[in-house]
């Protein structure tokens, strides 16, 4: 079973068999990531490049393109995502040729989807600058393994929506958040949202924080500060 809890973010699966795709995207979903899929090497490469993505599990047998080759396009044109290589090849060369093209962490098949959900979550991490799956600001302390908030140790209750909001400002303390940011982050590339959904999750979560945490950027956007003594 995959393992429970929230997750937040946008992740690429790049996999050319259907079905294992297609487990990867529900484990995915399943932890609260918004998941987008893509079979061949072309498709991959003009998703990367177009769309923004805090991670990608990237398989290196593809069609029209090996993964290898759509690895360094990425990082040629800057794509900075982290990228974990789900592969059957096994060969300690296929190995370093991952790496030398930019990859962050490789994974043999067959594979658990335990261990995928906890690396996802650790490149996630680590991209962001933290080590710790407890993220804290102030007061406020997300675990983005069980996904618990607590506020000055006290359990806060979140819908998903709220949770994945909130930990994706946590990620980035401090730095200014826009509304198209945060709905990209929140629903997939296909949904048709508005910022105004962002405001009124925001509202929300002000609202059972009842603390002056975040900060509204007018015309913008929103930023986690320090409340005021």
């Amino acid at each position: 079973m995959p393992l429970s809890g929230f997750g937040l973010m946008r992740v690429l699966v790049v996999e050319d068999e259907g079905q294992l795709c297609e487990d990867l995207r529900q484990v995915l979903e399943h932890a609260g990531y918004v998941t987008d899929t893509a079979q061949d090497g072309l498709e991959a490469v003009r998703l990367g490049l177009t769309e923004v993505y805090d991670c990608v599990v990237l398989d290196l047998g593809l069609p029209q393109m090996d993964g290898v080759s759509v690895l360094q396009r990425w990082r040629e044109d800057g794509m900075g995502a982290p990228v974990l290589i789900l592969t059957a090849r096994s060969r300690w060369s296929d190995k370093l040729a991952g790496f030398n093209a930019g990859a962050d962490d490789y994974l043999v098949k067959p594979i658990n989807m335990d261990e995928i959900l906890l690396r996802v979550r650790a490149l996630i991490r680590r991209a962001a600058g933290h080590f710790s799956p407890m993220l804290t600001f102030g007061p406020l302390t997300l675990d983005t393994n069980s996904g618990r908030v607590t506020v000055s140790g006290v359990p806060l209750a979140l819908t998903p929506q709220e949770f994945r909001i909130l930990e994706y400002m946590m990620h980035h303390p401090g730095r200014l958040v826009t509304r198209s940011g945060l709905v990209n982050h929140v629903y997939d590339r296909n949904a048709q949202q508005s910022s105004n959904v962002v405001d009124v999750l925001i509202s929300r979560i002000r609202r059972k924080l009842n603390m002056d945490i975040i900060q509204t950027v007018r015309g913008q956007g929103y930023r986690l500060a320090v409340p005021k003594a």
